[in-house]
């Protein structure tokens, strides 16, 4: 397959359609330039405008990806946060177009991150920093970010995101219970709104795929059910003994 063309055929579609999902620059350019190929495990889907799963996470149709990205607006030489690395794609676009080096990416998945960290030295971002985090704490340590992207939806922006975005910076996010706003924030305030979207939430540690059940979690399921059985009364106690 020649993929060059083939990325080339799948920008255009994203740059003409009745949307306008993608410009030209900076996003449009990286993507026909990153090799979507080296992301995804079947190479006859890389290129079609789908979203699928790998690992217990979206795998994001190229369509999705480009609409964070433009919501993004990164610049050049910015320093950018990714809250879900996934399977590194979108990290690359954004290598495209700031530079490697200042791309930060952490999902709390460990199994994901290997596989970003894999995919992203394939396709030659290996200066891409991907770590295996609780991404509702950002990356305190590489802080300030002049542009912040979360991939999984939130009801409300954690706060440690919020004190790690530069001023006059830039985070966009799902957000919302049960309806979710693609939502641009800079200084604090909600500056665009990019119209509804169904992300899977942002996962805490214990809950990713294939984890340890927290022992937090384990915790509340015994005092719930002691609890459940403290409210018995009679017959219901009894039964319960034979």
């Amino acid at each position: 397959m020649e993929f060059a063309a083939v990325r080339e055929s799948m920008v255009d579609s994203l740059e003409h359609d009745t949307k306008a999902l993608v410009e030209a620059t900076p996003v449009g350019d990286a993507m026909r330039t990153v090799p979507r190929h080296e992301f995804v495990d079947a190479e006859h889907r890389a290129y079609m405008d789908q979203s699928f799963t790998h690992r217990d996470s979206t795998v994001l149709a190229p369509s999705l990806a480009g609409q964070l990205l433009e919501a993004l607006a990164p610049d050049p030489e910015d320093s950018v946060l990714v809250i879900g690395a996934g399977v590194g794609y979108t990290v690359a676009v954004l290598a495209e177009i700031v530079g490697a080096r200042r791309v930060h990416a952490v999902d709390i998945s460990r199994q994901l991150v290997h596989d970003a960290r894999h995919n992203l030295r394939t396709a030659g971002y290996r200066d891409v920093l991907v770590d295996c985090r609780d991404g509702a704490q950002g990356l305190p340590e590489y802080a300030p970010f002049d542009r912040i992207l979360l991939e999984a939806a939130v009801a409300e922006v954690p706060r440690a995101l919020r004190d790690q975005l530069a001023p006059g910076g830039r985070l966009v996010a799902p957000i919302g219970r049960g309806e979710q706003r693609l939502l641009a924030i800079e200084d604090q305030e909600t500056v665009a709104d990019f119209g509804q979207v169904g992300f899977k939430p942002l996962l805490i540690d214990g809950e990713q795929g294939g984890a340890i059940t927290r022992n937090r979690t384990e915790r509340e399921d015994r005092e719930h059910a002691a609890r459940a059985r403290e409210r018995r009364q009679g017959w219901e106690i009894e039964w319960d003994c034979v």
